[in-house]
Formats: C-alpha cells, sequence, structure tokens
C-alpha cells in the first residue's frame, strides 16, 4: 500500500496556476477558497493539517491559523508578509517559509520602467497618439532621468538591485533605512523626511506592516517637492494614499509610479482621473522566468521543511526562534 501523502491546505489558488497542479501532484491539496462553506470545512477537518499555502497578497488571517491546531509549517508565494497574521502564527508556534531573492530583478525593472514613465510620459504620449492629439498640437516637455538624484526608501536586496541599475543612468542615489547597510557605497540620509527633501525621485522598496504604514505621508511628499516623484513597488500601506492623490492633483509633486496600492484591487478614486500617475495591477515580479522561480521556491520551502524540519527560506521573525 502506498504512503499516504501529507495533507496541505491551500488558501487560494496561486498567481501561477502550474503551482496549483504541481502541489496537488505531489500532496494531498485541499483548497479553502474552493470550499462551499470554508468556515464549517475548517470546524470539520482543520485539525488534519499541517501544512499551508498561501501567497503574500491572500496571507493567512488569524481566523484560519486559529483553526489549524497542528499546524506547523506555513509556504508563502512573495516576499511580502504583512498579511500573514503573525502573532497567530507565533502563538501557534508555526513557521513560515517565503520567496525572497528570486524576484529582486524583475521588481527592480518595474520601478525603472514605472520611474522613466512617469517621469516621461510614455503611458500618457501613447494616450494623446491613440486619441489623435497628435495631429492638433504638440504632446509637451517631460522630465529628464538621467543624471538625477535617486532615493531609495528601504535599502534591502531589493533597492540594491534598484541602485544598481541607477548607474546606467549616472544617478546619484541616496537612501533611509532603519540603519545604514554596512559597506554601502551609497549616501545614508538619517531620516525619511531629509531623503525626500534630497532627492528628485523617491523609490520605496520598504516592507510594509504597521512600523511602516503611511510613513510617506503629506509631510514627505512636500518635501519631496513639485518636480518630484514618487515611484511605489513595495507595499501600499507605505503611503497615505489620499494624501498622495492630493498632492498629484494639486501639483504639490510632480508625477508617481505605483505598483501597489492600499485597499487593492482597488486604487484611491481620485487616482483614477490624473494623468500624472501611472497606475500597474501589482505586477513588478510578473514574469514567467520570476514567477516560475517563486513557484519553485515554494515547492523547496515545503519539502524541505517536511523532510528536515527547516526551510530553505524562512521569514525573518519566523527564523528568529
Amino acid at each position: 500500500m502506498a504512503p499516504s501523502r501529507p495533507r496541505v491546505l491551500q488558501y487560494g489558488k496561486m498567481p501561477l496556476p502550474q503551482l496549483d497542479a504541481e502541489l496537488a501532484q505531489a500532496y494531498d491539496v485541499q483548497i479553502l477558497s474552493e470550499q462551499a462553506d470554508p468556515q464549517r470545512f475548517l470546524a470539520e477537518q482543520g485539525a488534519q493539517f499541517e501544512y499551508a499555502v498561501t501567497s503574500a497578497a491572500m496571507g493567512l488571517p488569524a481566523r484560519v491559523v486559529d483553526a489549524l491546531p497542528a499546524l506547523k509549517f506555513v509556504s508563502s508565494f512573495g516576499v511580502g508578509f504583512d498579511a500573514l497574521d503573525k502573532d497567530a502564527l507565533l502563538r501557534r508556534g508555526a513557521r513560515v517559509g517565503y520567496t525572497p531573492g528570486v524576484l529582486d530583478d524583475c521588481v527592480a525593472d518595474m520601478a525603472f520602467a514605472l520611474l522613466l514613465d512617469s517621469a516621461r510620459g510614455v503611458s500618457a504620449a501613447d494616450r494623446f497618439v491613440r486619441r489623435g492629439d497628435w495631429s492638433r498640437q504638440r504632446f509637451g516637455v517631460t522630465t529628464r532621468v538621467s543624471g538625477k538624484r535617486l532615493g531609495i526608501f528601504g535599502m534591502g536586496r531589493i533597492g540594491s538591485t534598484v541602485a544598481r541599475r541607477a548607474q546606467g543612468f549616472d544617478m546619484q542615489v541616496g537612501y533611509h533605512n532603519r540603519r545604514p547597510v554596512e559597506d554601502a557605497p551609497h549616501r545614508y540620509l538619517d531620516s525619511l523626511l531629509e531623503l525626500a527633501r534630497w532627492c528628485d525621485f523617491l523609490v520605496i522598496t520598504a516592507a510594509g506592516g504597521d512600523n511602516t504604514r503611511h510613513l510617506v505621508n503629506a509631510e514627505v511628499l512636500d518635501a519631496l517637492g513639485p518636480q518630484g516623484f514618487v515611484v511605489n513597488v513595495a507595499r501600499g500601506s507605505v503611503v497615505d494614499e489620499a494624501a498622495l492623490a492630493e498632492a498629484l492633483r494639486s501639483g504639490r509633486i510632480a508625477g508617481a509610479g505605483l505598483d501597489v496600492f492600499e485597499d487593492e484591487p482597488r486604487p484611491h478614486a481620485d487616482l483614477l482621473a490624473l494623468e500624472n500617475v501611472v497606475l500597474a495591477p501589482h505586477v513588478a515580479s510578473g514574469t514567467h522566468e520570476t514567477r516560475r522561480a517563486m513557484a519553485d521556491l515554494v515547492l523547496q520551502n515545503l519539502q524541505q521543511f517536511i523532510a528536515t524540519g527547516r526551510p530553505a527560506a524562512e521569514v525573518p521573525w519566523s527564523a528568529a526562534r
């Protein structure tokens, strides 16, 4: 008789459909979001699951963690972990794996795509041509990127990769973290406010969560000034979206490029009416190559934890225990 496969609770469909199939092939998977009555399913079968799979976007709420008394490990697709209920997972004693490193290049690429688009008006120019406006008027002038000052809020893996991209544009790079990065060749500024005053482009690559919520607020945007641009490829919660929309509308900053929002998939309504902001649907890691690498790490983390009790990549607060 063949040995039974480990039971895995999958919180919802994964961003890469092939991963759904690979999980189902390797494990006895139940997808919670597909149950007719998820709450009843958890009440009746929650105690049977030692392992769970989710994504950074979906997270894992306390009500689900609390319904899984045998939970030992969660494998999450993504680098953000603010949507995973940290307190509930720590109470349960469950470890958490995630997928850092493999998406740095694509997220940094997207940061520069948004930076260039917001400064040079690529999306706006495309709309201008499609509307037939080119035959009636000139498009106007935009803002140069090369040689400008790039401020990075959050000099981690992705921030460092953004900084490398900036070298090709002859940009000066400054950054703000909770503390300076050892051996970093870039200028460290003691506060986010100082960084905003110093730079022309403020790129946000900081972690989400309560500690960074709305740190990019009206005061920071005013410090950036009417010639400044904001690019966010981190978490929407880092930016006060209402304050950003008002700063863009009133011309207190020049423009913005956003891949993430406070209430996805619903950007602040005022942003939708503005021409000086580029909006993307949280797709910075959405390339074939990166999504495949993330899926591989989700599988590796789960397989390795079941075999050894330790995943290949573990979220900091989980690994620190």
